[in-house]
């Protein structure tokens, strides 16, 4: 009998008792990052990402330096704030990858979207005008982080049965799952991906999404990982990450981006 108590609760108790009698073992392992990433902001000044070319390629620089082989980018694409489309972000795609010949810089770089749940985002799904990546087709997509938006269900399934792969961006730092992520099991029932936040595990948005994130990963949740790089306190945080006390989780996530290479 549960009270009416949710299930998301019961079962985080469960989880911390059994975690009280188990032996203690090494919390940190090195920490690798991914291959490929698939959610950033680095096409210059047409989002409130990079502003100019020079920090773009200085931020492509860091990411080869941590590792990554590949970047897909992903400027915001919002109706009432960021009115971009398909030519505008290839156009800066196209851009930012002279800028990286010239440079000489050895990493692969393409573009999609981060699309905002809006009315503009329903018409661009039944236009088939979505911009997307990997063999899956990937589209990323992110909400509000007062509410749900009460669309997202119809969201999925419209995307799915255009040949989509719906992908939620960041859903560790929607604050109103932490208490009720039962949600996202039934999201992910219904076909839709998750893509976590790799700054979310060093705390840099708050306990709570450190908290949701952790349980996600926890839950097998997750499918792909990503920096959200807009700027350099984003870049800092991930040159700290050295060790983390998640990589055994992280592990597979890391191959499913990896797969995108």
């Amino acid at each position: 009998m549960s009270f009416g108590i949710p299930f998301s609760y019961i079962h985080r108790f469960v989880v911390n008792m059994f975690g009280l009698f188990k032996k203690k073992v090494k919390s940190e392992t090195p920490f690798v990052f991914p291959k490929v990433d698939i959610h950033s902001h680095l096409i210059p000044g047409i989002d409130d990402g990079s502003p100019d070319m020079d920090t773009t390629i200085s931020y492509l620089r860091a990411l080869k330096e941590l590792g990554y082989e590949k970047v897909i980018t992903t400027p915001h694409v919002m109706i009432d704030q960021y009115q971009n489309n398909k030519e505008i972000i290839l156009y800066g795609r196209d851009a930012v990858r002279e800028a990286i010949t010239s440079k000489d810089l050895k990493i692969d770089f393409d573009a999609a979207a981060e699309y905002f749940l809006d009315e503009q985002f329903i018409y661009l799904i039944k236009q088939n005008e979505l911009l997307h990546f990997g063999k899956d087709k990937y589209v990323l997509f992110e909400m509000s982080f007062m509410q749900e938006s009460l669309a997202i269900e119809r969201v999925i399934f419209e995307l799915l049965s255009k040949g989509y792969t719906p992908l939620l961006a960041h859903p560790e730092r929607y604050n109103y799952y932490l208490r009720n992520y039962d949600r996202l099991f039934k999201f992910k029932e219904l076909g839709c991906k998750f893509q976590l936040n790799i700054n979310s595990l060093t705390g840099y948005y708050g306990s709570k999404q450190k908290e949701l994130g952790v349980i996600l990963l926890k839950e097998g949740l997750v499918d792909l990982l990503g920096t959200d790089l807009h700027h350099e306190r984003h870049l800092n945080t991930l040159r700290s990450l050295k060790i983390t006390a998640y990589s055994e989780l992280l592990n597979s996530v890391i191959k499913q981006n990896n797969e995108l290479l």
